[in-house]
């Protein structure tokens, strides 16, 4: 027989209505339905007003429970519970007053916990000449807020422009940038010589590779012999993935 069977039966034994037996728990009719039910079961605090409203031990409703190496509750509980029945009935009062006020507490406090706020990050839209990113790093800037639906990991954003990525970036869209390392074929964010560009990265032997995506646009690619004395700095990896490397 369920635990919720032997509440039915128990319930019926002392002539209680469904309705009865849930003013006494102080719960709606149907929470009472959806007990026998076998639909829901009684918390920690219905559970022990459960007990008492019935008349009845712990051992009795769930002496079932117990079978086949099943276990409904820990011995600490079971612990608890039997500590409850030696109580007072002015006691048990005390207890579900207490347990009520911790429980209305623990509410109140998860009510009032802060949603976290948004990341926010640096959005620098001036836009550059074709195949260039903005902006020259220590311009001004308009704060960015991070949406559920845009890369969480982001560090800044950039506006692009010119054709030399498109597809992928087209001309004008946006992209996140953060400070990850750059692998091979990674796409990233470059100052070369002072100039803003954003291209995918390749490195054989000693000289940097800066492709363009849209190899109609070979022409706006960058490369950088170990000997040329050009300066090359990463200013960070756009956050997609993906591309291959151009054909030898």
């Amino acid at each position: 027989m369920s635990i919720g069977q032997r509440i039915r039966e128990r319930r019926e034994e002392l002539g209680l209505s469904q309705a009865e037996l849930a003013r006494r728990l102080g719960v709606s009719q149907s929470t009472v339905g959806n007990y026998e039910a076998g639909i829901s079961s009684p918390n920690g605090e219905n559970l022990l007003r459960l007990f008492d409203c019935l008349e009845t031990e712990p051992n009795i409703l769930f002496q079932d429970s117990y079978r086949g190496g099943k276990r409904v509750l820990s011995g600490p509980e079971r612990a608890l519970l039997e500590r409850y029945r030696r109580l007072s009935p002015a006691g048990r009062r005390t207890l579900q007053s207490v347990a009520e006020a911790l429980r209305s507490y623990q509410e109140e406090m998860e009510a009032e916990q802060p949603a976290p706020e948004p990341k926010v990050i640096p959005f620098y839209r001036s836009p550059a000449a074709a195949g260039y990113a903005a902006p020259v790093f220590g311009e001004d800037y308009e704060l960015h807020v991070l949406t559920e639906d845009r890369p969480q990991g982001a560090e800044f954003a950039v506006r692009i422009q010119g054709d030399s990525m498109s597809p992928w970036i087209p001309d004008g869209s946006v992209v996140y940038v953060n400070r990850d390392p750059l692998a091979d074929g990674d796409v990233g964010i470059f100052c070369v010589d002072g100039a803003m560009v954003c291209k995918q990265y390749h490195k054989r032997g000693g000289t940097v590779y800066l492709f363009s995506l849209n190899r109609s646009r070979a022409d706006a690619d960058v490369v950088l012999p170990e000997s040329s004395g050009r300066s090359l700095v990463c200013l960070g990896r756009v956050m997609l993935r993906g591309f291959p490397l151009p054909e030898e």
